[in-house]
Parts: structure tokens; sequence; C-alpha cells
């Protein structure tokens, strides 16, 4: 057979964390782009540094850091405690709060490119006609972004796919709970299953560029639609 069922089951489970992480930091990136685009306090500096932290911090530091929080002597692990929830550190929801540390770049950057890019103009010509500001944000800004909504989507999505080093300090390796792809990737080369390994490899790097491949289609169509 070309994938066990565990292979099927890692697959699944990445995906769903790649998706809900995708959905959480759609959620809360957009705002924060929105206000890193437009505002000019000195808080910008610090917190765009802060946004760009895990595109140079190796894996293994955040996922570290991040253990020591959701653990139960951290702040996060004496909260849930005390909200008596069940423990973050080797859960699948600790993977999504990991995921969504890791990933945060590759939503909150995009988006605020695409947010730039607007400029000023299309949002006082709003404004004079009597638009306010929830209303030019939903039917001018988020329209005129949309380019950089795929974008951000399709790139966290990617990106949490391939994740392994903050996954694996977080999750360990539980299966049906834990253990994604990268994860029984690594499985099967620490079991020198090699044949194994690059089947689930093999799929990854299929669903990895079919993926990258539906973001440059589209935007080659509407640059060639703009010609």
């Amino acid at each position: 057979m070309f994938l066990t069922q565990e292979d099927v089951q890692a697959l699944i489970l990445t995906a769903r964390l790649a998706g809900t992480t995708t959905a959480i930091l759609l959620l809360v990136g957009t705002p924060v782009a929105w206000w890193l685009a437009r505002t000019k306090s000195w808080v910008k500096g610090p917190l765009a540094s802060i946004v760009a932290l895990p595109l140079v911090l190796p894996p293994s530091v955040l996922g570290f850091y991040l253990l020591l929080a959701l653990g139960p002597q951290g702040p996060v692990g004496r909260l849930t405690q005390w909200l008596e929830i069940s423990a973050l550190p080797f859960s699948f929801w600790g993977l999504v709060l990991a995921s969504a540390f890791y990933s945060t770049p590759f939503m909150i950057q995009p988006l605020q490119a695409a947010f730039e890019g607007i400029g000023e103009r299309p949002l006082e010509v709003a404004a004079t006609l009597g638009a306010g500001p929830w209303d030019r944000f939903f039917t001018v800004a988020l329209p005129l972004a949309r380019r950089g909504f795929l974008t951000a989507g399709v790139l966290t999505f990617a990106h949490t796919v391939g994740e392994f080093g903050v996954v694996l300090m977080i999750g360990g390796n539980l299966p049906g709970a834990t253990r994604v792809a990268s994860v029984q990737i690594y499985d099967y080369v620490d079991a020198m299953q090699y044949a194994q390994a690059h089947h689930l490899a093999l799929v990854l790097v299929g669903l990895s560029f079919l993926v990258l491949l539906v973001l440059y289609t589209r935007r080659s169509v509407s640059a060639w639609s703009k010609v």
C-alpha cells in the first residue's frame, strides 16, 4: 500500500491543524496588519519586530519557551489549571497555539503589505462620500486587499503543513492526537524505513506544490487581466 492508515491519519491531522491555524490567524492577524499599515505610533517598530521574530528564531527556541509558558508552572498553564481546562502541551490545541505563533509573520506581513498598497486616496474618497471607518474598511480596504488575503492564507497554510520543530516540542508524538505528517516522516527515517518516508514525503511535496501553484497562477491571471 502506498500510504498506511497511520500516514492518512497524520495527513488528516496536518490538514486540520493547518486549516485551524490559518482561520485563527486570519481573524487575529487582519486587525493587527491593518493597524501596522495605518499607524504612525512608535510602537509600530517593536510590534513589527515581534511579528517577524519567528522568521529568524530557531523553532526549538520558540518551542522551548512556549512549552515553559504552557506547562503547569507557566502563566498559561496556571491559567488553564485555574479554569479547569485540559493542559495544552501534548494536545491538538497546544499544537494550534504553537503553530499560530510560529506562522504569524506569514499571515500578517502579506496583509500589511496589501493594506499599505491601497494608499490613502481610495479611503479619502470613500470618506468624502460619507463612509465611516468601519464602512471604509469592509467596503474599500478588504476588497482592494483580496490578493493579499489569498497570499497570506496560502503561505500560512503551507508553512503550517511543513512545521516540525515547534510541533514536536509542544505536541510530542502521540498517534492520532499530535503526530502530524512531518513527525511521521521523522519516525520513518529514525526507524530506517526510507521507502515509507519517501511515500509520505512525496505526498507533502505534491500538496505543497499544488498550493503554491494555485497562488502563483492566480497572481499571473490577475497580472494579465490588468494588461
